[in-house]
């Protein structure tokens, strides 16, 4: 059998019937496993190839409710499981393409180079989600002890009515806003100071609200885990009275590809 006939999906298995199309997944190496996790509206997944990529889809009705949690969940199910196979390049939720000779017409060939580079950046590596948050009362009761202002604001608005201690409350807020940002900048940064020389790259996620302390995506080499993993429950020790960490992986790389 030829080469072209092993890469390129033949015109009778690329053409599907009109009321069904391609929901693609991801890009993946051409000798990537196939996950056994169903897809979306339960989906078996199938590789498309083209040279040394693939792309990682599944057959679905056209006519269908669009934009389901459920859809979103088997989203990510399907690309974290590619990911614990090797590496791979997810692709945005809710990407459906006419058939499998669109999927390769269209996304692989114009994207090769890319999806190649990508592929060999993320080879041997895992995205996790490390989160941290203030035990609110623990964090609270330290700016409290740190700060004559705020403790004196804290004593003389206590038992007055809201209505009559309005400008020293919100006065109290900022107060205790400001104090609690300058604790995080020093907490997240002794936490990342940790963590990172284990890592290949790391990007810092929006968070809010006044217990959050760090929201990061970060990549790690394979032969970094274990190390990664010990010196972060290290960490998690040191802190857990005032701090909890939560991390989440392995995830397929979603922080760590571009376009």
């Amino acid at each position: 059998m030829s080469r072209a006939s092993l890469d390129e999906p033949t015109s009778a298995m690329s053409e599907l019937p009109e009321h069904l199309a391609c929901y693609v997944y991801g890009v993946v190496p051409g000798t990537s496993g196939v996950p056994e996790v169903p897809g979306v509206d339960g989906a078996e997944i199938e590789l498309v190839p083209h040279g040394d990529l693939a792309a990682a889809v599944g057959v679905i009705e056209v006519e269908r409710p669009p934009g389901r949690r459920a859809e979103l969940v088997a989203h990510h199910e399907v690309l974290d499981a590619l990911a614990a196979i090797g590496p791979v390049v997810p692709v945005q939720f809710g990407s459906v393409m006419r058939d499998r000779a669109e999927v390769v017409e269209e996304l692989l060939a114009p994207n090769e180079e890319h999806f190649t580079d990508l592929l060999e950046e993320l080879t041997g590596r895992r995205q996790f989600i490390l989160r941290g948050s203030y035990l609110e009362e623990a964090v609270l009761a330290e700016v409290v002890a740190e700060d004559p202002d705020v403790a004196a604001l804290r004593a003389r608005t206590r038992d007055l009515p809201e209505e009559v201690a309005y400008a020293d409350r919100v006065r109290l807020g900022e107060l205790v806003a400001r104090a609690v940002e300058a604790k995080r900048e020093v907490d997240a940064q002794i936490v990342l100071d940790a963590v990172l020389p284990f890592c290949a790259a790391h990007r810092v996620r929006p968070g809010s609200g006044i217990d959050h302390v760090l929201d990061v995506a970060l990549l790690v080499d394979d032969d970094q885990r274990d190390r990664f993993e010990e010196t972060l429950e290290a960490v998690a020790e040191g802190v857990h009275e005032r701090v909890r960490l939560r991390l989440m992986g392995p995830l397929a790389p979603y922080d760590f590809v571009e376009g």
